[in-house]
């Protein structure tokens, strides 16, 4: 069954690409909270939304940073997928 094959592959290709084009920005927010929650620690400063605003402002950097690489991959990917398409309607 070549059309089975055909959906497994894209819905592992999927998966994959989104792991890896979300890495960046979770990554990005990983460590900003980590530093956040010890300058916390360590100034006894507990205000919950303290973390909120550092971590939307360097999410929106990696993203404008990351930004085009993401979307190109994302296009590489759509290509594929619609180039490869007739082939398993026939």
């Amino acid at each position: 069954m070549p059309n089975a094959d055909f959906f497994i592959e894209a819905a592992s290709k999927a998966l994959w690409l989104t792991l890896l084009l979300s890495a960046g920005p979770v990554l990005a927010a990983m460590v900003v909270g980590l530093v956040i929650s010890i300058l916390q620690a360590t100034t006894q400063i507990q205000e919950q939304t303290l973390t909120f605003v550092p971590k939307l402002v360097v999410i929106g950097a990696a993203l404008a940073f990351l930004g085009p690489d993401i979307l190109q991959k994302m296009i590489t990917f759509t290509g594929e997928l619609f180039t490869r398409f007739p082939l398993i309607t026939r």
